[in-house]
């Protein structure tokens, strides 16, 4: 604890495909902690799917409404927390991970793109999601390298095995 504000044990970033939620909802068993996702946390919220969201109301409204969401669940939660695809592009979100245990689950196209699949309800990927998804990495990539404090390349990996790098990169153990 930090000023009286709970900090997560561990925070996921990464594109649509790298396995967050499910690495993540690992993480949380081994470590004895809860998973949230700020994805979920926005459903919640707004009361429709994402998809919803970004089609009724618009990409700057999913933003608002995702900031936050990182921002509750970084001060307020003492878990897992994995954070939607594009959170990073926020600077105000970027400047709440300093410090914090974050990684970058890095995954190649045709790992995520298995993962995603092609016609998944996922608004930023809808039209030429190949194509859509490598200019997405372009883009955030620096960002997702900016606030983690380690890399696990997820490539081949099985999600446990994606778990054990990142508990190994953190230095953390198992509860």
């Amino acid at each position: 604890m930090t000023n009286g504000t709970t900090r997560p044990a561990v925070v996921l970033v990464g594109p649509p495909g790298s396995g967050k939620s499910t690495v993540g909802a690992l993480l949380a068993e081994r470590l004895g902690v809860t998973l949230r996702d700020t994805d979920a946390d926005v459903e919640q919220t707004a009361g429709k799917p994402v998809s919803e969201i970004f089609l009724q109301d618009g990409e700057p409204h999913f933003r608002e409404l995702e900031a936050a969401a990182v921002r509750a669940a970084v001060t307020g939660h003492d878990g897992v927390v994995s954070l939607g695809g594009g959170a990073v592009t926020n600077a105000a979100t970027r400047a709440l991970l300093t410090g914090l245990p974050v990684v970058f689950l890095d995954v190649p196209l045709g790992d995520a793109m298995k993962r995603v699949g092609l016609d998944a309800p996922r608004p930023l990927l809808a039209l030429n999601p190949r194509q859509r998804w490598r200019t997405l990495m372009e883009e955030r990539r620096p960002l997702y390298t900016e606030v983690a404090r380690a890399v696990v390349d997820t490539e081949g990996l099985a999600p446990e095995a994606v778990a054990q790098a990142v508990l190994d990169a953190l230095e953390l153990t198992s509860a």
